[in-house]
């Protein structure tokens, strides 16, 4: 059988104080209650000595508090490369000395609904609803009134019901085009990727080179428009190749864009970034396995989930939007424009 964990009054007993200074001490209220120093240090030699633990569960029972976060998402725990968001949340529920369970739904509201019950049931303290890819959701009406953050989604409506943290596109959009134009580029440069105004992403990256190039007197010289993964890609490159393209710089809506494009360049004898300069987006694996690498403007996922824990947990205050910042991966995909 395991051994019988110590008891806080065999703790108070070993000490030579009572079961309630015990108790304060080990709860950091010495200072409060006036406890001594000497007093202190003689609950705190016991406690290690006796390896004490405290019961969480009867604490849980007395305060009605359980330090228990659940993360609900859609697909965010089981991709690999989103899942940075997941250990940022860990990280910082473990630096708060809180558990965070994890729940994914897959997009099935029956599942969503069911998993919220079972937390609830649980008696998890606080929410982060999350999404796989920023978009706007409806906060689930068994979450009203309960403490929840949105990470990486966001709700319609004037003023935010909770606070919502997600990556910053726009400015991540102007980056990227920034990247260009400090390399010389400000002609032929073009899009690759269709910016449905229905993917936020695309929309708020769109918006945001829009904004750069302008501020420089510069256009968009067009858009090859394709689905963003890389065979879309290379198709919709190719045949803009053959049909007499001759772009100076693309910024391709993400990286599996960015692959078809690498491919369809590469076929048609161009070279990068000698003849093309290639700016990406979400610096995922692709842009550093990419010869030459990617340069990617990166999708801050573990910053994401630490700031939402943070969030969660911190101050009470108003509910606000959160933009986090999309750092710039300079990469050798980007050079000079190429001599006329």
């Amino acid at each position: 059988m395991p051994p019988q964990r110590a008891t806080l009054m065999q703790v108070a007993q070993r000490a030579g104080v009572s079961r309630s200074t015990a108790s304060f001490v080990l709860a950091g209220r010495h200072v409060d209650m006036r406890i001594s120093e000497d007093a202190r240090q003689r609950v705190l030699r016991a406690a290690q000595e006796l390896d004490y633990r405290p019961n969480l569960m009867a604490r849980s029972l007395r305060t009605k508090v359980t330090r228990t976060i659940a993360l609900v998402s859609d697909t965010l725990a089981s991709d690999p490369y989103a899942g940075r968001a997941i250990q940022g949340s860990l990280a910082a529920a473990v630096a708060r000395g809180h558990l965070l369970f994890i729940g994914e739904t897959d997009g099935d509201p029956v599942v969503e609904e069911k998993l919220i019950s079972d937390f609830l049931d649980r008696q998890v303290d606080a929410f982060i609803y999350a999404s796989m890819f920023t978009r706007y959701v409806r906060v689930p009406k068994l979450l009203k009134d309960r403490p929840v953050v949105l990470l990486n989604c966001l709700t319609r409506g004037a003023r935010p019901v909770q606070h919502q943290i997600i990556p910053d596109e726009l400015t991540a959009g102007a980056d990227a085009a920034k990247v260009l134009l400090r390399a010389g580029h400000r002609q032929r440069v073009h899009l690759v990727g269709t910016p449905a105004t229905k993917v936020f992403a695309g929309r708020e990256r769109l918006a945001g080179i829009r904004a750069a190039l302008a501020d420089e007197g510069v256009k968009l010289a067009g858009v090859v428009e394709c689905d963003w993964w890389p065979d879309s890609a290379y198709e919709a490159v190719s045949r803009a190749l053959d049909d007499g393209f001759s772009p100076s710089g693309l910024i391709c809506l993400n990286d599996r864009i960015a692959l078809g494009a690498y491919q369809a360049l590469r076929d048609a004898g161009r070279s990068v970034p000698q003849d093309v300069s290639v700016v990406s987006f979400d610096d995922s694996e692709l842009a550093a396995w990419l010869r030459p690498q990617l340069t990617s403007i990166a999708l801050p996922h573990y910053q994401l989930g630490w700031e939402a824990v943070q969030t969660l947990l911190g101050p009470v205050r108003d509910p606000a939007v959160t933009r986090l910042p999309m750092p710039v991966r300079v990469r050798a995909s980007v050079g000079r424009p190429p001599v006329e």
